[in-house]
C-alpha cells in the first residue's frame, strides 16, 4: 500500500478565492522556455518589472533560486531535467493558488514536461513564452561561455549541442528576439497578457 493513502488533505478557510480577491489579480503562471543565451531569464526580469510598476504581486523562478536550493540535487540528465521541471511546476501551482503572478525562466528542453506543468494549472493559467531565437545567435551571445564549452567536449548534455531541445508547437506568445530590443519585446508579451492577470472577473 502506498503510504500516500494515509496522507489526508486539510480544508483551510482561506480559499485561492479569497487571496484572489485580496490581491486585485488573477494569478497565472508566465513559462519562458527556450534555448540558452536566448534571453528567456533577460526578458522575464525585465517584463517582473514592468507588472511591478503595474502593482501586480509577481516572483520570478529560474536557475539561481532553485538550482542552487530546491533542486541543487538534480543533474543535467533528462531524468534529471524532468524531475527539475517537475519541481518547478509544482512550486509554481503553490504560488498560482497563493494568488501570484509568477515567472519561470528555463530551458525545459521538453514538450511533454512542459504540457505536464500546464495540466497541473486551471485552464489559461498557464501562458508559454516561447523565446525564439536561434542557435546561432546563442552562440553568438554565450554570455556564460557555455556553449563553447559544450564544443570543446566540456559540457555533457547540453541543450541544443548534444542533447535535444524540443521547440513549443503553439505557445500563447512566440517571441523572437534576435532582431528586436527588449524594450520591444517586453510590451508586446505585456500587451498579450495584462488582462489575463488584471481581469478578477475570470
Amino acid at each position: 500500500m502506498s503510504g500516500n493513502a494515509n496522507i489526508v488533505k486539510h480544508n483551510y478557510r482561506i480559499t485561492q478565492a479569497n487571496r484572489i480577491a485580496l490581491l486585485n489579480q488573477q494569478p497565472l503562471v508566465l513559462w519562458f522556455t527556450g534555448l540558452s543565451g536566448s534571453g528567456k531569464s533577460t526578458l522575464a526580469d525585465a517584463l517582473e518589472q514592468r507588472l511591478w510598476q503595474d502593482g501586480i504581486k509577481t516572483y520570478l523562478l529560474d536557475g539561481d533560486n532553485i538550482r542552487f536550493g530546491l533542486n541543487k540535487n538534480v543533474d543535467f540528465s533528462d531524468e534529471g531535467r524532468k524531475e527539475n521541471i517537475r519541481r518547478i511546476g509544482e512550486v509554481s501551482k503553490l504560488f498560482v493558488d497563493a494568488g501570484i503572478v509568477v515567472l519561470t525562466a528555463f530551458v525545459s528542453p521538453f514538450i511533454a514536461d512542459r504540457q505536464a506543468v500546464r495540466d497541473l494549472l486551471p485552464e489559461g493559467r498557464f501562458v508559454e513564452v516561447f523565446v525564439n531565437t536561434p542557435i546561432e545567435v546563442c552562440e553568438q551571445r554565450d554570455v556564460k561561455g557555455l556553449y563553447k564549452k559544450a564544443r570543446a567536449g566540456e559540457i555533457t548534455d547540453f541543450t541544443g549541442i548534444n542533447s535535444p531541445y524540443e521547440a513549443p508547437l503553439n505557445p500563447e506568445v512566440n517571441i523572437q528576439t534576435a532582431q528586436r530590443n527588449v524594450s520591444d519585446c517586453i510590451e508586446e508579451i505585456y500587451q498579450q497578457v495584462i488582462l489575463k492577470i488584471k481581469n478578477v472577473h475570470d
